[in-house]
């Protein structure tokens, strides 16, 4: 029997951080989250070579598919997958 806490159920699982950015792939769904709010939502459009920017396609209510957000690593944001 595995003690208290050990296991971790398949949500929280799949929404932990992504320390690696260049391990994204496209059409990945994360949450974008600044001083523990989620700031953004959407899909991976593309990765950078370095694995420090990232081009999120915004989705959810009155997002505007037409527009492309950039969020890099030094502007201290933190990336989960959804």
């Amino acid at each position: 029997m595995k003690a208290r806490g050990t296991v971790m159920s398949r949500r929280i699982a799949q929404s932990a951080v992504v320390s690696n950015w260049g391990t994204l792939r496209v059409g990945e769904r994360i949450e974008v989250v600044r001083h523990a709010h989620v700031v953004a939502a959407g899909e991976v459009q593309e990765v950078s070579g370095s694995g420090n920017v990232v081009w999120l396609e915004p989705a959810g209510p009155g997002a505007d598919e037409a527009a492309k957000q950039l969020f890099m690593k030094s502007d201290g944001v933190v990336l989960r997958r959804a």
